[in-house]
Formats: C-alpha cells, structure tokens, sequence
C-alpha cells in the first residue's frame, strides 16, 4: 500500500538566476492531495558562480563536467545547511531540478547540472532529480514540467501563471491540461539592469518613467516564436539570439528598453487568458513587478490573484517536490499534452545515498 503523507525538501534554480530554492513540503493525499509549506528559503549566488552560469550555454564538453561538479557540490552544501538549519529530522527524499545549462529539445538536448548521483551521498540522503532528460528523449520539450502541480493542487484557478525568467501558462482545453511559455520575463529585464550594477528594477519603478519604442514592440511581438501552437518552450539560447540583438539594435535608454519589454510581456499575457473573468493564479519574481502587473491587468479582463509570499517565490520548488513525490510512487509526472512527448510518462532519476 502506498504512503499517504511525505515530508520532501523541494530544490529550485531558474533560469533567472536569483539564486537556489528551497522548501520543506509535507504532502497528504486523501481524496486530493494537499500540501503545507513548512519553512523556504532562498540561497543566493556568488557572483563568480552566477557568471559562470549566466555563460555556460557556451561551454565545452570538458567545462561543463567541471561545471556539474562544482555545481553538485555546492547543492550538497546549500541542502546540508538548509535542513541542520531547520534541524529537519523527517525527509523522504530530496527532489531537485538542478540548473539549466542547455535547452535544445528540437536537438534531443537538455542539461540541468547539479543531478549527479554524488548528491545522494554528499547529503545523505535519497535523491529524486534530473525530470527533463527522459521526456526529451520521448520526442518531448522537457518543459515545462509544473503543470501536472497545477492539475492536482491548484485546479480551482482556471490559468496558472508564473512569471520568472520565462512566462508560462497552464490551463485545461478540451479536458486535457496543456502548457506552455509565453515569453521572456526577468532574464530579459534583469540582464539590462545589471548592466548598471543593480540586479533588477524594484517594482518596476524605472520601467514606468520610461517610453514604450512602438517599432521595437511590433518587431518583438511579430517573432515567429509567438505564431507557434503549444507544446513550445523557450531557453536563453533563444533569448541571446533572438530578443537581445533585436533590442540591443534600437539603442534606446534603458528606461525605454524597460518600459517597452514591460509592454511586450503584458501584450503577451494578456493574449493567452481568452477566457473573460476566469481566474488566474500569478507567481513567480515577476510578480512582484507593480508595473508590470499593472499592464498586464489592463491587456486582461481576468480576475488576478496574487497569493502569499511564499507561494509567489516557492511554487516552483514546492512543485518539483511533488514531482518526486509521484516518481516516488510510480505515477505519472509529466503529461504528454504539455510536452508533446510520445506518452505520459514518470520522469526523474533515483538515487541513494
């Protein structure tokens, strides 16, 4: 008979870069599941590493094993220091995603450091991790991966909305979950701001005194990208080839490259939720945004709803910890319908200390 309750320690990078997630999650399934977030935390990059990740899309072979180490072992310290912090007694397992180096699913690539099996003994613990890889090799995205989340927690809400590095949106069409990202989000508005030595716009302050550049949205609201029908997802190869350069060529003040991304990204939103006054769940750093959330309200006729903190910044580690959670069990993780894999499948590697 299966276990009804788990205790897990879901472990999160994006591609934003804000740093390593993490979140001890007690899990219970009666006739749905439930879930407590019973403490998270956010552990932020040294410079020299974040640097290193920002440019490892670039790597050779060689560089990226070096990489993978390095980066496995500092996951094994962050994770050691979170639970003798919390003096957490009680873990199931750890469920970790990693960091994305490389997206490239149309070339049946994807890697998320940070998932060797070393993890498992630098923690002593169980470890579930790496849930992209097998859907690629399905003929899938690999991403994204939190819908089967937003299916089995968060049904109530007729669109669930993360803004982080990338948008992504997942709702039910046709009685079959389908997801999707929408568009670049803070990896595009941090990347400017950090030019001048500060990490992002706080609330989207400066955005708002900035003017939007109309030639400019029209080129990046007209990128084939937005034309494709979903399963799609989109990684910082595309970003570095495709949104900078178009930016980068207008030579704008940064208030106006600001403003005008802000623009495209609520454009974008706003697109995607074509049911009136349904409800949608927002989360993720961007939310916190004013200005952004503000126009993304005024391109939608939604009932937005911004939870609590901790879900703002923790949905996405508390899903990954469901993710095992499921693996666990030797249930279904990922859903074709999102992916556009060959089947549903139950994604992630196994690994004991």
């Amino acid at each position: 008979m299966k276990k009804q309750e788990y205790f897990v320690l879901g472990v999160m990078s994006g591609t934003s870069l804000d740093g390593i997630d993490l979140a001890y999650i007690h899990f219970r399934k009666e006739e749905y599941w439930s879930y407590k977030i019973i403490c998270a935390e956010t552990v932020s990059y040294d410079p020299k590493l974040e640097a290193k990740l920002r440019d490892g899309v670039g790597y050779s072979k060689t560089q990226l094993k070096d990489l993978n180490i390095v980066y496995t072992q500092l996951l094994s310290e962050v994770i050691n220091s979170f639970v003798e912090k919390h003096q957490l007694k009680n873990i199931d397992v750890v469920c970790s995603h990693g960091h994305t180096i490389l997206h490239q699913p149309e070339n049946k690539l994807t890697l998320q450091i940070g998932n060797l099996k070393e993890l498992a003994q630098l923690i002593n613990q169980k470890v579930i991790c790496d849930f992209r890889v097998q859907d690629v090799m399905l003929g899938g995205q690999g991403a994204p991966l939190v819908p089967i989340g937003d299916q089995l927690l968060f049904s109530k809400h007729t669109y669930c909305v993360n803004l982080g590095g990338f948008s992504n949106i997942s709702t039910e069409l046709n009685n079959e979950r389908i997801a999707y990202d929408i568009c670049p989000v803070n990896i595009v508005l941090n990347h400017y701001m950090q030019k001048t030595g500060v990490a992002y716009d706080n609330k989207g302050i400066l955005a708002s005194t900035g003017d939007v550049c109309q030639l400019l949205l029209e080129k990046l609201n007209d990128l084939n990208y937005y034309k494709l029908s979903p399963p799609k997802s989109l990684g910082l190869e595309w970003v570095k080839s495709m949104i900078l350069p178009l930016i980068d060529d207008y030579q704008l003040s940064l208030k106006d490259v600001l403003r005008t991304f802000i623009e495209h990204i609520a454009i974008q939103v706003g697109s995607v939720l074509t049911k009136d006054e349904s409800s949608v769940l927002f989360t993720g750093g961007g939310v916190y945004n004013l200005f952004l959330m503000e126009r993304i309200m005024w391109h939608s006729n939604s009932q937005i709803i911004i939870p609590d903190s901790e879900l703002i910044e923790y949905k996405e580690a508390l899903i990954f910890g469901f993710l095992g959670v499921l693996k666990s069990r030797n249930e279904i993780n990922v859903l074709s319908s999102v992916t556009g894999a060959k089947k549903d499948h139950s994604s992630g590697k196994i690994f004991t200390a």
